[in-house]
């Protein structure tokens, strides 16, 4: 049985952790505990911000959009991932890898799309104040935003539907706990070549550029707040982007230190990239609800208001 004439692979073998033993069901228990605080903690940025008025700022809107992108995340990789600790490794189908291929590509470039319109925002309320409301008013966020997700399911789907086109002969073992880009093209059989060059033109407006961007916005924003003659105004108007340049930095960073170490195929080699994948598909998703409710008084404020709310509801 074939999923296409050019594929003779049907099923893909994920290997995952090797050689967990004993930490096996300790490391499925916190993936677990990870995989539900993430999805809770977004969902509730998602509920605090649509009910708290106070918060229906672009600012607010964009981490709504970035809390859905790390929902969507979190459950393409994690839930496989429970399935492939706990049996020490599992079979997935052709379709089912490249589905998950897809929806982690969607959820990356997305990240990065939002993480740039976030960094615009911040600008354009520290070095521009005056003509904010004008700039960002709700028009150009809802564009924004759409102009993203059409963006990224364009380019996204164009370089899955050319992935899934490559002639997969075998192997069809993947030492990795999901299905990225590289460990796929190395099953192919085909020339590879094309779809590599595709990949790194299409890393430049979704990757290069996005970083470009925040990294001269934040120069620029840097340039305001040292302008600003008193320490407590330059700690307060810093405390209102640092949040985002901590998501940043801590996205960003491993997302960099992943694709440009050297694709060796030594084991110690592979143990590193898989902990580096943690961190932007599974750490990094768990922390954004944190460091933006944990840094963020009005988040906190509204949250407490609304749990007010539902204890008064309650008890009436």
């Amino acid at each position: 049985m074939q999923f296409s004439n050019s594929s003779e692979v049907t099923e893909i073998l994920l290997l995952g952790f090797q050689n967990l033993e004993s930490f096996r069901i300790c490391f499925f228990l916190l993936l677990l505990i990870i995989f539900c605080v993430t999805v809770c903690g977004n969902l509730l940025i998602i509920l605090v911000v649509s009910y708290s008025r106070s918060l229906h700022s672009p600012m607010y809107f964009f981490l709504t959009q970035l809390s859905f992108t790390d929902i969507m995340l979190s459950s393409t990789i994690v839930p496989n991932m429970l399935h492939i600790v706990l049996l020490e490794g599992t079979s997935v189908s052709f379709i089912g890898c490249l589905t998950q291929f897809y929806f982690f590509l969607t959820s990356e470039s997305l990240e990065c799309l939002l993480l740039t319109v976030m960094s615009y925002d911040r600008y354009q309320a520290i070095c521009n104040p005056l003509h904010y409301n004008m700039v960002m008013d709700l028009t150009f966020c809802v564009r924004a935003v759409l102009l993203c997700w059409v963006m990224m399911i364009a380019v996204t789907l164009t370089l899955s539907v050319t992935v899934s086109r490559l002639q997969f002969c075998g192997p069809n073992v993947i030492d990795h706990f999901f299905c990225d880009f590289d460990p796929l093209l190395e099953l192919s059989c085909s020339d590879t070549f094309l779809l590599k060059l595709e990949d790194m033109i299409l890393a430049v407006p979704f990757v290069v550029c996005p970083f470009i961007v925040i990294l001269v916005s934040y120069g620029y924003i840097i340039i305001t707040i040292m302008k600003i003659p008193s320490v407590s105004g330059r700690q307060k108007t810093f405390s209102t982007c640092s949040s985002h340049l901590a998501v940043v930095f801590l996205y960003y960073g491993s997302l960099i230190i992943m694709y440009l170490f050297p694709n060796k195929k030594s084991v110690n080699k592979k143990s590193v990239k898989k902990v580096l994948s943690l961190l932007y598909t599974v750490v990094t998703p768990l922390l954004n609800p944190m460091i933006y409710s944990l840094s963020n008084r009005d988040i906190k404020q509204a949250f407490k208001k609304l749990r007010n709310k539902k204890v008064v509801c309650l008890l009436n």
